[in-house]
């Protein structure tokens, strides 16, 4: 892997877990912050060897404080146009074909928040605190938070947390739908492994055409997101893991997949 400023990347055998290394900062997004993200994702992606990523910040207060405030301003609505349409950690990750995860430590607020809902599960601390506090700042979320936060706890839930700003604890972020598991700090790391690894044990090919046809239900009709189904359904069936999992099920064994 290269070197990054604001990123740190582990391989931990067949998870990698991405760090947004700045603690000082709570770990706010800057710019330089979406670049490197990208980037790394970009490694991982074409690194066979890894199943599944895992996104965390670094320290015990924060996942994600926010967005870096501080390179907002003297921003003209062209030019912060002009950088949320470029590659962004948000569009990677949600376009990343392998399974993500969100470990969130702390405070998971506003383009923290947006990068959370971007990944594919979300597990949170007790003492994790997420919201969408843009409208303290007399604006919008830009990440994709009025889109996803809506697709994920609905209209009206989604609604209050933007329009008043409010953080929420880890429990009701479970209560709502947008965590999916909330564990003690002591035991976030473990449990997130635990379930990463799980994971990673299935086929890869699998995962990624399963990873494809759920994020298409919140983008397409019924009858589009069925059809598409079917043919993800079907490419599973050119794969030799296809083989080796209906073989170890009659064999009554485990199957070991190569993503081949």
């Amino acid at each position: 892997m290269s070197n990054y400023e604001t990123i740190l990347v582990e391989k931990r055998g067949s998870v990698a877990v991405l760090t947004i290394n700045r603690p000082d900062k709570l770990n706010a997004l800057g710019y330089k912050v979406h670049q490197e993200g990208v980037a790394a994702l970009e490694e991982l992606r074409k690194d066979s060897e890894v199943r599944v990523v895992v996104i965390t910040g670094a320290g015990e207060k924060s996942f994600i404080a926010g967005a870096d405030i501080s390179e907002f301003t003297g921003k003209t609505p062209v030019t912060q146009r002009n950088i949320f349409q470029e590659k962004t950690l948000f569009n990677s990750i949600d376009a990343f074909p392998k399974p993500i995860i969100a470990m969130i430590n702390g405070f998971c607020l506003g383009g923290g928040c947006e990068v959370a809902l971007a990944c594919d599960i979300r597990i949170a601390s007790e003492k994790a605190k997420l919201g969408q506090p843009e409208i303290n700042l007399g604006i919008i979320p830009g990440g994709g938070g009025t889109q996803r936060l809506t697709r994920l706890i609905g209209e009206g839930k989604s609604m209050e947390m933007i329009l008043t700003g409010d953080m929420i604890d880890a429990h009701t972020a479970f209560n709502l739908g947008l965590v999916n598991h909330v564990y003690p700090v002591d035991e976030l790391e473990a449990k997130t492994m635990e379930l990463a690894n799980k994971i990673a044990e299935k086929s890869p090919i699998a995962l990624q055409m399963a990873k494809e046809a759920v994020k298409l239900a919140a983008k397409s009709n019924l009858d589009e997101g069925l059809r598409r189904e079917v043919d993800l359904f079907a490419i599973c069936f050119s794969s030799q893991d296809k083989e080796e999992g209906v073989a170890a099920f009659l064999e009554k064994r485990k199957p070991v997949f190569t993503g081949k």
